[in-house]
């Protein structure tokens, strides 16, 4: 687990594939690696990667083809800027929101405009984890926690002050750029309860499909 507040801008090395998957080699900037061993967890612009090799700066991790599919992973090459934040311990402060590093899916940069020392980001995220995405809510893109201050449709906007601006790779954001997202954890758990019984069906229905359903149902005149 993260806690979305990113620690160093570290940058990719090299990425190499290797038959259908990717290895990263990657440099960790500022991140102090002291207490970093084998198998453990850093999150790469938002995105849990395990050290399978240490380097004097830096390490290396293999990231699946699940993990190309889903993320931006596929799209990095040599020279980039990352994000990094190292893995939640049971003293760390929580200033951010649970993270769990893993990505929901790759949204979209569509605006950014200047609001006094801010910047102001429009992020187009999946119509899919629209659902999930609340005015004052929590979202993480590219591993930084963050709220939400506008919702509209499928397009969420963010506040993003000097200092996040200056910390992590928010400040080389264009329209067209995309990002990892992953959305608060507790709005998926929720819809998961709320949908009670039906959650355990074979091929469950999603909340909004098992609204649609009993309002189509309500609204059908009665067979009897």
């Amino acid at each position: 687990m993260f806690t979305g507040i990113i620690q160093a801008v570290g940058k990719v090395v090299r990425a190499e594939r290797r038959d259908g998957d990717l290895r990263l080699t990657l440099d960790s900037g500022t991140l102090d690696m002291a207490d970093v061993a084998l198998g453990d967890s850093i999150a790469c612009n938002g995105v849990c990667l395990t050290v399978v090799e240490q380097l004097e700066r830096g390490f290396i991790a293999d990231v699946s083809v699940e993990t190309l599919d889903l993320t931006t992973v596929g799209l990095w090459q040599a020279g980039a800027g990352v994000n990094m934040e190292k893995s939640l311990t049971p003293s760390s402060r929580l200033g951010g929101h649970l993270v769990s590093g893993h990505v929901d899916g790759i949204g979209e940069v569509v605006e950014r405009h200047p609001d006094a020392r801010s910047e102001r980001f429009t992020i187009r995220a999946p119509a899919q984890l629209a659902r999930y995405i609340a005015h004052k809510g929590s979202i993480t893109v590219d591993g930084t926690s963050l709220t939400v201050n506008k919702v509209s449709g499928s397009d969420f906007e963010l506040n993003i002050v000097p200092h996040t601006l200056e910390h992590t790779i928010f400040s080389n954001y264009q329209p067209g750029t995309r990002v990892n997202l992953e959305v608060d954890v507790i709005a998926r758990y929720l819809e998961r309860l709320l949908l009670g019984d039906v959650a355990g069906s074979q091929g469950g229905e999603s909340l909004t499909e098992l609204a649609r359903s009993l309002l189509e149902n309500r609204s059908s005149p009665s067979s009897a």
